[in-house]
């Protein structure tokens, strides 16, 4: 049974983990980040919002109370299906699912609403794409930070008790952040040989590109940057 690490943060993690084992894995669990609420002024929502964009779920379950009730009225807009659950879970009243992907959402959102506003539930760490095509066609992005992510260090003994000290087979890789955290992690003396033989396997080529080239052949990117595309590859493999 291949031995597989799962980078990513909870409540993620162990849904990751559950869906291994259906396929058959031996799931681990190392979160290498973890996502803290940030504090939002209300007064940053625009007056004006003609809509509101989310592009990750953990921007919706960090928003408070008071900044979802703000939003809640207006159709809000998922990069996908996961987000889009989570935000009809936090209260907002008509939800549109996306099409998994953070570009396509942001073109279809500036066809949608050329010259107003839109009100975006975000992290403090994320990928300008979105925003940039957006505001390239006129549209008015106003970033809500609700969240931060930051990666978690662990000691090498903590992760050797964790990977019972034996090979991992494979890594997957959900963010940039994980992903060079990971690369630091391989390259420590105590772990070389847990790592010296695992594939690694990304969400998208940016994450893969925050690994750096020292993985050569042994990473895989997904077709698509969701988890159902990671793991089509992770069964593709060998």
């Amino acid at each position: 049974m291949l031995r597989v690490l799962v980078t990513r943060p909870e409540p993620g993690a162990s849904r990751t983990a559950r869906r291994l084992q259906e396929a058959g894995f031996q799931p681990l669990l190392l979160p290498l980040t973890e996502t803290v609420a940030l504090p939002v002024d209300a007064g940053l929502i625009p007056k004006d919002a003609a809509a509101v964009a989310i592009t990750s779920a953990n921007a919706v379950r960090h928003a408070s109370k008071g900044i979802v009730a703000a939003l809640a009225a207006l159709p809000c807009h998922a990069v996908g299906a996961r987000t889009a659950e989570a935000a009809r879970e936090a209260g907002f009243a008509s939800v549109i699912d996306g099409p998994g992907d953070a570009g396509p959402l942001a073109d279809g959102l500036a066809a949608a609403f050329p010259g107003e506003a839109i009100a975006y539930l975000c992290g403090r760490v994320r990928f300008p794409l979105f925003e940039r095509r957006l505001e390239a066609a006129g549209v008015r992005v106003e970033a809500i930070e609700t969240y931060d992510t930051a990666a978690v260090d662990y000691q090498d003994e903590a992760i050797l008790a964790r990977l019972s000290g034996q090979p991992v087979d494979a890594v997957l890789l959900y963010s940039a952040t994980a992903a060079a955290a990971m690369q630091s992690l391989a390259k420590r003396p105590a772990l070389q040989k847990i790592f010296e033989r695992t594939r690694f396997f990304a969400l998208s080529a940016r994450i893969a590109a925050a690994f750096g080239d020292s993985a050569g052949k042994a990473m895989r990117i997904a077709a698509r940057p969701d988890e159902e595309a990671l793991l089509r590859l992770l069964r593709a493999w060998p």
